[in-house]
């Protein structure tokens, strides 16, 4: 009866993760196969490992395997990343349904609320993050974050130099800023993917992180 209303549970709560918050936030079809895979597949290892005497050494080491998992074939971010380690915890959850039966149920509940609420568009929507090119070399911080805040309209600026080249004459910085409330970015959406805008080109968001 314990792991019948874990199992139960496990589904629900995986449809919730990876469909109704992933999916239909992110829209990555790929990724929402990998979230469901993994979860089944911890939930049919962990109970299959329950079912016969293992050491604690054994229960770590498997823990361990499913955390190195690594996307060889694309970058994602780390929003994803903790979506990946959500799925990995609720089918521990299922597969070992530790006592009390209703133990499983609240913790799940418990992680699908937090990465609800962390992951809405209301906590923190006027704070973004790019990797961004200058058209020119800047080497004053103090003209930088200024020049910064005029393209993107911001509030606030934060900004990690990540090189200067003086012979092409580009700045190539890590940009996190803060939106003006009231004006929510007008200047910035225009300034789209791929394209010159003023003295700045935008390029991809670069995050080498990957899941192993």
């Amino acid at each position: 009866m314990s792991f019948a209303i874990a199992l139960a549970t496990d589904l629900i709560a995986i449809f919730v993760l990876a469909y109704v918050l992933y999916f239909r936030r992110h829209r990555r079809r790929d990724l929402l196969l990998s979230y469901v895979a993994l979860n089944i597949g911890v939930v049919a290892v962990t109970s299959a490992l329950g079912s016969v005497e293992v050491g604690v050494g054994l229960g770590m080491g498997l823990f361990g395997i499913l955390s190195i998992i690594r996307l060889r074939s694309d970058q994602i971010t780390q929003q994803e990343i903790a979506y990946y380690f959500t799925a990995l915890a609720l089918g521990l959850l299922a597969g070992l349904h530790p006592s009390p039966m209703w133990l499983t149920p609240l913790l799940s509940l418990l992680v699908i609320l937090a990465i609800a609420i962390l992951d809405s568009p209301l906590v923190a929507s006027t704070t973004h993050r790019h990797t961004f090119t200058l058209d020119r070399a800047i080497t004053d911080r103090s003209a930088l974050i200024a020049h910064l805040t005029e393209i993107f309209d911001a509030e606030t600026v934060r900004v990690e130099v990540l090189d200067i080249d003086m012979v092409r004459d580009t700045t190539l910085v890590d940009v996190r800023y803060k939106t003006k409330p009231a004006r929510r970015s007008a200047h910035a959406e225009a300034a789209a993917p791929s394209q010159q805008t003023g003295s700045a080109t935008w390029m991809p968001e670069t995050t080498n992180a990957k899941v192993r």
